[in-house]
């Protein structure tokens, strides 16, 4: 063995070290077949996370395995330059800041990944607990990507020579004559802020303003703008600074939907009034969809022009829209068919006109007119 190893491997290793394009070839070959090792690797590995419960597992392999493919394409090519032979002190030293370049690029590429996978992961039904919002998730992976690719480029910064503390310096200086040039940009940045911080609403909630033209659901919320779709379907963009200026009403967060209706009977029917509150009244405290343990009213309001008032107030269950003009409806149904059945009827405007006595006319026309009319 030892005979083999000096007769045949020893001359073959001498013969590789003295060329330097055979071990150029032989470790960009290396290079290529450790990525196509690592990819098929990497499938089969993402194909086993799938079948588990867990999702984290999915997203650490799938933020890991671009980064880690170029990483070692990256590595091979520029450790494929070592062997070259006239290489300098400066070109070492440049090779060596390229492969640190890159450690910090694939890592920080590795974090964001792993960054926006987290985010869908937290948006996902599928983690067996109650999703977070996506408005808390968009934030806090926002800031996160913001944190981690400031770091990079503060880092890469330093490798390049340049100094951090004066570029923090500087960047304290001019930051003064940036806010007064960009004061609009950073009263949205901190109305996103604020937002995200109070929650006033979140995505996919219904929200409008009683002080300017804004009703709509949220599809998203940005550093700058929030975006919201009418309900004609129309996207409307809102700068959130906008938001630190009005009141904002969220009927998505409504507990209860209000039923608040006024109803006249005939001013004949005063009689009957009584009962019909009474039943009506009745109705609603046996009804399903009304929420018992909020406040029932049922009284006689008014002395209308041609009708006596009475309004119902009541609250309902459900909050959903739709559902609730079909509680709506049954409800008034019910109301019209127990005035029905105690021989009323809804008032509507009506004009009586009482004359005393008609003037005395001997003239040949109104007696005319008189016998004409009395036919």
């Amino acid at each position: 063995m030892g005979e083999f190893y000096s007769n045949n491997i020893v001359p073959l290793m001498e013969a590789i070290s003295s060329n330097w394009m055979l071990q150029t070839f032989l470790i960009t070959l290396l290079t290529f077949c450790t990525v196509f090792i690592s990819r098929h690797l990497f499938k089969k590995i993402t194909e086993h996370a799938k079948q588990s419960v867990n999702l984290w597992d999915d997203v650490f392999v799938h933020a890991l395995s671009k980064p880690v493919n170029m990483a070692i394409l990256f590595y091979g090519v520029t450790l494929a330059t070592v062997p070259y032979p006239d290489r300098s002190s400066d070109f070492v030293l440049f090779i060596n800041t390229i492969q640190d370049f890159g450690l910090i690029l694939f890592l920080s590429w590795f974090l964001v990944r792993g960054i926006n996978g987290a985010e869908q992961a937290l948006k996902s039904k599928d983690l067996g607990r109650t999703k977070m919002d996506e408005t808390t998730a968009s934030a806090i992976s926002k800031l996160l990507r913001i944190s981690v690719i400031v770091s990079a480029g503060l880092i890469i910064l330093q490798l390049l020579g340049y100094s951090v503390s004066g570029i923090l310096a500087f960047g304290g200086i001019g930051g003064i004559a940036v806010g007064f040039a960009a004061k609009d940009l950073l009263s949205n940045f901190f109305g996103g802020m604020m937002i995200y911080l109070d929650r006033p609403f979140q995505v996919g909630d219904w929200i409008r303003s009683p002080d300017k033209e804004i009703e709509g659901v949220v599809e998203n919320v940005g550093w700058r703008l929030t975006r919201i779709r009418t309900f004609d379907k129309r996207p409307l963009y809102i700068p959130n600074a906008v938001f630190t200026q009005i009141s904002v009403e969220n009927p998505s967060r409504m507990t209860n939907r209000r039923i608040y209706e006024t109803l006249g009977v005939r001013y004949e029917d005063a009689n009957k009034l009584p009962a019909i509150i009474k039943d009506v009244r009745s109705m609603l405290e046996q009804h399903p969809e009304i929420d018992q343990n909020l406040v029932i009213i049922v009284n006689f309001n008014k002395f209308a022009a041609s009708s006596l008032d009475f309004f119902v107030y009541t609250l309902t269950k459900t909050t959903d829209w739709v559902k609730f003009h079909e509680v709506k409806q049954d409800v008034l149904f019910k109301v019209l068919e127990i005035i029905d059945n105690h021989k009323a009827e809804v008032a509507f405007p009506t004009s009586t006109l009482h004359v005393d006595s008609l003037p005395q006319f001997s003239s040949p026309e109104f007696t005319l007119l008189k016998e004409e009319s009395s036919s």
